[in-house]
């Protein structure tokens, strides 16, 4: 699976249980072809007609490294791909991918509030691995404006709920990115601003939060509450998850080009600045095609942290071009291991197994270059894997 020149003392690094500091549930039931290949697909929507999600970098890596997993030949066509998997089922399946990827504390975002998804506990037992919750932010404030309260009384209902979450989770966090965009008045809302925006929002409690006051409201709340507790604040950028409709979410709420530059992490700069004296960790999640943005924010704020996401496993085979560029700008101290899956458990197993692979490259290129020895290559694998995200989240 690794160059066979590779050091062992990095081989050893690479290989060794890796924290997945950030992914979602994947499905406890079985599904049709068309509903596996939008699991797989990055935009969870069908194929054009007359193609495959398999004819993409991770549908060809699925085929590859997946199916020797269940038993297979590696490259097994699509067809016998998917009848061994519904011949092992869903919990079989899920317990030799989840535990095949070498992760040894799931933390799980448990706010997409689909019963088909297996809980944090339920990916911890198959994966026989840890397991934490990360407490989404907009689906507490979903619930909170569902409860029938006066305007007068939600800052503080809203506030009471996120510590009730952020009690048993390791992180909160937020998809602003994908409500209203990244681009928000970093300062904290006044009192009578946040009444008069949630008076308008709870006459229509079920519609989705884009309000700009009441998300810069939720968010520092969501600092109030994450540094009482010790926990990191996640954001979800980047164009990675505009698809998940596909498997029973209602989508995102933005759309578009215009959408997609919303998700810049870049334009965050403002609001991570504004923490920077608070004390509570930034992580930056999925920010492929920014990721360079974020990697620069991660190299001058001392609280910010950042990931590949989900993007590992969509270029498979290309993962280390990706993992390249985050390298060359983010310190090493704060880039960590988070696959970013969800829905199907090879998305799981394939970004670990690509982030291993890919990483190996660069650090092999690194060492034949002279840049680094073996032990600094090693120091940094065990710091992406699992070190950082042990320090960051308390582990």
């Amino acid at each position: 699976m690794l160059p066979a020149t590779l050091p062992d003392a990095v081989r050893a690094a690479l290989l060794a249980p890796m924290v997945d500091q950030h992914c979602c549930g994947v499905r406890r039931d079985d599904t049709t072809r068309s509903g596996f290949e939008q699991l797989i697909g990055e935009g969870g929507t069908p194929a054009p007609p007359g193609t495959t999600h398999f004819d993409t970098p991770a549908g060809a890596a699925i085929r590859r490294w997946c199916a020797p997993v269940l038993g297979l030949e590696p490259h097994a066509s699509p067809t016998v791909y998917l009848s061994r998997r519904a011949e092992l089922g869903a919990g079989e399946v899920n317990r030799r991918l989840l535990r095949g990827a070498g992760v040894s504390a799931f933390l799980v975002d448990s706010g997409l509030d689909v019963p088909a998804l297996l809980s944090p506990a339920e990916m911890g037992r198959l994966g026989s691995a840890a397991a934490d919750e990360i407490v989404r932010l907009e689906q507490a404030e979903q619930d909170v404006a569902e409860a029938g309260l006066p305007a007068a009384d939600y800052a503080g209902m809203l506030r009471d709920e996120l510590a009730v979450r952020a009690a048993r989770a390791a992180a909160l966090k937020s998809v602003a990115a994908h409500h209203c965009g990244l681009g928000f008045d970093p300062s904290r809302p006044s009192r009578g601003s946040v009444i008069a925006a949630a008076g308008r929002r709870l006459a229509d409690p079920k519609s989705r939060l884009d309000d700009p006051v009441l998300v810069r409201h939720l968010l520092w709340a969501a600092v109030d509450v994450a540094r009482e507790r010790g926990l990191p604040l996640q954001f979800h950028c980047g164009l990675s998850g505009w698809g998940v409709s596909g498997w029973g979410v209602s989508g995102w709420g933005l759309s578009g080009a215009a959408a997609g530059h919303l998700t810049d992490p870049a334009l965050l700069t403002g609001f991570v600045r504004a923490l920077a004296p608070l004390g509570v960790p930034v992580v930056l999640l999925n920010c492929y095609p920014y990721h360079r943005q974020a990697a620069h924010l991660a190299g001058v704020f001392p609280h910010v942290y950042v990931d590949a996401g989900p993007a590992v496993a969509h270029a498979a085979a290309g993962s280390g071009h990706v993992l390249r560029e985050l390298l060359e700008l983010v310190p090493f101290h704060k880039q960590m291991y988070g696959s970013g899956c969800h829905g199907a458990a090879e998305l799981c197993f394939l970004a670990a197994l690509c982030h291993r692979r890919g990483l190996a490259r660069v650090l092999a290129d690194r060492i034949d270059e002279g840049e680094w020895s073996p032990a600094d290559a090693a120091r940094i694998a065990h710091m992406i894997g699992s070190g950082n995200a042990r320090r960051v989240y308390r582990l």
